[in-house]
This record gives structure tokens, sequence and C-alpha cells, in this order.
């Protein structure tokens, strides 16, 4: 029986101090090299050892996740010519779209590492600092949390949903003090359980706060090619899937379009068949349980763990 593969890569907040060093020994470990001549500092030495304060700067965190997520990709490739099992699809949260690409043959590796390099640095520039917030809201029905970002959003002063994550946990991003109305206007209007969290992040992500930044990136993707694709991928705008074919230009739009627009993660999910295996590449297991939580039907394996790559053989077996 033919099985159907998903192919997962994760965004920002996966990274951890020692990421990559298991691949140590396998071919795919020069990719980090490959990413230092790349981007003309020492990428790998930051994944490796840290500072953890230096790899969580968005600049740098963007580009490690990129090329753990890709050498993982690379080994688990192998693996799925080895048993002549084709990938259906791929699909990436946030900055992860940019890995899916890479792996779906739009980008290269060299130039992707560039773009999210560049990515990082204008969403980071974007905003000054305190100027805008990220909260979590737990256990709230998306149609709620959309209409307390309309409810208090002033012109100026905007918040909106940013990350659907899973339906019982989305993140709302925008100016300091809309993302404060929002969470007061849920106080007052919601009355069951729920929990609001602020994230301790550097910007708010995926705001049309993030508008100078997905400008500046259309900018520098003038200078960045792109291909059009070889795999199918779902993009975190619409998602919706696009076939394999896709034409660079489309690509392109997406990626601008993402920088300041939602990330449908649950409703990406949700297009997925029941029967697909779900491969996450990338540092961590954040999309494993996401996945969980969206379609328990649908089996999800991760790489970044002892002994995932035997289990990988094993379920394709």
């Amino acid at each position: 029986m033919t099985k159907s593969v998903t192919l997962l890569f994760p965004g920002q907040g996966a990274q951890y101090v020692g990421m990559g060093k298991s691949l140590e020994g396998h071919n795919a470990f020069n990719l980090f090299e490959k990413a230092n001549q790349a981007l003309g500092f020492d990428l790998s030495q930051m994944m490796f050892e840290g500072p953890e304060d230096e790899l969580k700067l968005t600049k740098f965190t963007q580009p490690a996740i990129l090329s753990h997520s890709i050498a993982l990709f690379e080994k688990a490739k192998e693996i799925l010519e080895e048993k002549n099992v084709k990938i259906d699809r791929v699909l990436g949260h946030s900055v992860g779209e940019y890995a899916a690409l890479v792996a779906a043959g739009a980008i290269s590796y060299e130039d992707a590492l560039n773009a999210v390099h560049l990515r990082g640095k204008f969403m980071q520039d974007a905003v000054p600092a305190g100027q805008g917030k990220m909260f979590a809201i737990m256990k709230v029905p998306q149609e709620t949390i959309i209409d307390a970002c309309k409810a208090v959003s002033q012109e100026g002063s905007e918040v909106m949903p940013a990350n659907f994550n899973e339906p019982s946990q989305i993140v709302i991003s925008g100016e300091a003090e809309a993302c404060d109305r929002a969470v007061q206007w849920l106080a007052d209007n919601w009355t069951e359980p729920y929990r609001a969290v602020e994230l301790k992040v550097s910007a708010p992500f995926h705001s049309s706060l993030m508008k100078p930044a997905a400008n500046n990136l259309n900018n520098a993707f003038a200078s960045i090619p792109f291909r059009d694709s070889t795999l199918p991928y779902i993009a975190n705008i619409d998602a919706k899937e696009y076939p394999a074919g896709t034409d660079a230009k489309t690509i392109k739009e997406n990626l601008i379009k993402q920088v300041d627009g939602s990330v449908l993660w649950t409703q990406s999910i949700q297009e997925l068949p029941d029967d697909t295996i779900c491969i996450e590449c990338g540092p961590g297991r954040v999309l494993m349980g996401l996945v969980r939580k969206i379609n328990r039907n649908i089996k999800v394996i991760s790489l970044d763990k002892d002994g995932a790559f035997d289990e990988l053989k094993e379920l394709l077996s």
C-alpha cells in the first residue's frame, strides 16, 4: 500500500541551543557549513553552543530553524527514496514555509537562508520595541476572537488574529494598547473559562504593523531567484493547496502577504486527508502537538528525537 506523506516544517519558537548537533556524521551535517558560507557569519556555532539570547534574535532564529529543518529533510528524503515513497505535499508554519518551499524545489537552500535572514531583520526593525504585543488566547472560539479584534481596533491602533494554531489556541497580534483592549473585551464578553497569555516576542508578528517588513521583503525578492514548484504546497495565507508547477510569482506573492497576514495553520491541517503520515522536519515537536489537537486521526512523527529515523523506516515499511 502506498502511503500518503505530508512534510511539516516548524516556525519561530522551536529553536534551542544544541539544535542540529545530533546529525553529526551524516552528509546532511555539511549543510550547516554551507549556511555559514551563504550568510557570511558562523550560524552553526550559534546553533550548537549559543548564547541563547543571540539565537533568539529573529534575524538569527529564522535561518537557524531553516538550516536544521532542511538537514533533517535531507536525511528523511534518503529513507523515503529508499522505500519508494513519494511526498504528496509540504507545508510550513510561518518562517517554516520557506523550508517547505526549499523541499518543493521553489528556492535553493542558500537563497532561502538569505531570504529568511532578511525577513527576520525586516520584521525586527518594523516596529520599535514595546510598541507591539502578542497574546495566545486559549479556549475561545475563533469567531469570538475575530469579533474582539474588530470591536477594539481603531485607526493606527489595530489588533488581529495572527496564528490559528489549533482550534483552542489562537494568537492575536498588533499595537500594544489594542492587544490589551482585546484581552479586556474578552474579559467583559466571554463567560466561559479561558486563558490569555502574553508572549515573549520581540515584535508583533503577522499583524498590520509588519507592513513595512512586507514592503522591504518584496523589494529584496527582486534579487532572490525563485522557481516554479516541483511538489504541491499548502500556503499559510489562504490554507490552499497549490499544485506542483505553481509559478514563482504566485509563490513570492504568498510569502509577502504572509508577513503581515494570518497563519492559517488549523485550516491548513484540516485540508489534509486522514490517512496521510505527517513528518515534522525541524527543531522540537510543536507541530506534532498542534496536529494532534486538530485531527486525532493523522499519524505524526517528529524527526528531532532519538530513534526518530528508525521509527520512520518502520512506519514506511
